[in-house]
């Protein structure tokens, strides 16, 4: 398969594995995306996984058509994009390999050698020649790992994504791209929104239209509908009015309530009711729906003192990927004692920009004229315009301290956290940071940072 008139897919399908990363279903398979971009000088992109070596090998033959590559562009060090670095080593030996000094240092954990002889290190803005093209190396730290690179290529202006604007998905089954990126990109990349933000911010100045990721399809046409998402998604914005039910049931009674009030919502014309057993459910689909709608219910029963196990798993996975500005409510259920309510918010008290709806509904066993009466109250406040539900009293949280990010390699300095490692007491203004402070990541000094 042709990208452009020089560049050609090296990757593969793969219909054998049943889950990514040990946790993700793939219902229709992965894909292991490599390219080989031919010119004066031939470089590979990335590699697959293990078990696609030989056939990764034959991909690269048949492409060069009894040429040798000059290079293995390595930018990302995931098992699924490098396992098979040594393979192309061993194959191609007067081959230089190209990638990150965080990389190489990868290589030697995962390898046992770093390619001293074969290094071709390089960092922000540096370039490749290949001859009719440069290629342009870009940072993307944390993008999803701390070595990621991407690249432009000049001449066909194509990037080079690494794990950007991949998805879930072999290339030879037809399916929605948002789907399957979108569980993708909030399961894999979503905990880190800043740091694709800043690479977003890079990318706009690049003349881009061709996007190779490492998963899923190459994208070629109304780019700007992959980056308006990838923008909703990473700065944590609703993408949909609508409203998420995740709940989680004994013996029936929540499971009652929540599809009481599915059905309450559905009878006021809510633009979008999606309910979720999260005993049930693919947990993943469950996260991705909380993302992707403006409003969430949280429904569970009081177990053991605390949440029902699958609820505690399911804010745990929103918590970690940094959810934020949503309007939340909350249904609990016990026979004695209900502490859920109180449990799930503590577990949400670091997640910013949350609106509690003022009416939360409290079950005693089962629903009855009164629990009733109170979901039919949080049925209007969820239908209602914003301006029209007065949000229920928070308290006052302490003002946080700045954040200033790296320009070089996007690591986020935060004066609320301070720099403990280092000796920088929590609460240290950035301003008060020695003369001499550097970046952890990419060791560069103050004046490359900017207030977030």
């Amino acid at each position: 398969m042709f990208i452009s008139d020089s560049i050609k897919y090296i990757g593969v399908n793969d219909h054998a594995n049943d889950l990514f990363e040990g946790q993700y279903d793939l219902p229709n398979g992965m894909a292991y995306n490599s390219y080989a971009i031919l010119d004066e000088k031939i470089a590979i992109m990335d590699s697959v996984d293990t078990r696609f070596g030989a056939q990764w090998l034959e991909n690269i033959a048949a492409a060069l058509e009894g040429k040798t590559p000059d290079y293995l562009v390595v930018q990302h060090m995931e098992p699924d994009h490098s396992a098979n670095i040594t393979a192309f080593a061993e194959a191609y030996p007067q081959a230089k390999i190209v990638a990150t000094a965080r990389a190489f240092a990868m290589m030697k954990q995962f390898f046992g050698t770093d390619f001293a002889d074969r290094q071709i290190v390089v960092g922000e803005g540096d370039t490749l020649s290949l001859g009719s093209r440069a290629l342009t190396f870009v940072l993307a730290p944390m993008v999803h790992w701390p070595e990621v690179m991407v690249t432009y290529d000049s001449r066909d202006k194509v990037l080079f994504s690494a794990d950007g604007f991949g998805k879930f998905g072999a290339l030879d089954v037809e399916e929605d791209w948002a789907c399957e990126a979108r569980r993708y990109y909030i399961g894999i990349v979503g905990k880190y929104g800043p740091q694709v933000q800043m690479l977003l911010k890079k990318a706009a100045a690049l003349d881009i239209q061709t996007i190779c990721p490492l998963h899923g399809p190459v994208l070629t046409e109304n780019l700007g509908y992959y980056l308006n998402l990838y923008d909703i998604w990473s700065s944590y914005r609703p993408e949909e009015e609508g409203v998420m039910i995740a709940y989680t049931s004994v013996y029936g009674h929540t499971k009652q309530a929540a599809l009481e009030l599915a059905a309450l919502l559905e009878q006021k014309g809510c633009a979008k009711v999606v309910v979720n057993d999260l005993a049930r459910c693919d947990m993943a689909e469950a996260v991705e729906d909380a993302f992707r709608y403006s409003k969430l219910v949280l429904a569970t029963t009081t177990y053991n003192g605390g949440i029902f196990p699958f609820m505690q798993e399911f804010i745990h996975h929103l918590t970690e990927r940094n959810f934020q500005n949503r309007t939340v409510a909350m249904i609990e259920n016990g026979s004695w004692g209900p502490t859920a309510v109180r449990v799930m918010t503590g577990m949400l008290e670091k997640s910013k920009n949350l609106t509690y709806l003022p009416t939360t509904v409290k079950i005693m066993s089962a629903l009855n004229d009164e629990s009733r009466a109170k979901l039919a109250q949080m049925a209007e406040e969820l239908c209602a315009p914003p301006a029209a539900v007065e949000a229920a009293p928070a308290e006052e949280a302490a003002p946080a301290g700045e954040k200033h990010v790296c320009q070089v390699c996007c690591w986020v300095y935060n004066e609320e956290k301070g720099l403990p490692a280092r000796g920088i007491a929590p609460g240290t203004k950035f301003a008060d940071l020695p003369y001499d402070f550097t970046c952890p990541l990419c060791k560069m000094g103050k004046d490359r940072f900017e207030k977030m």
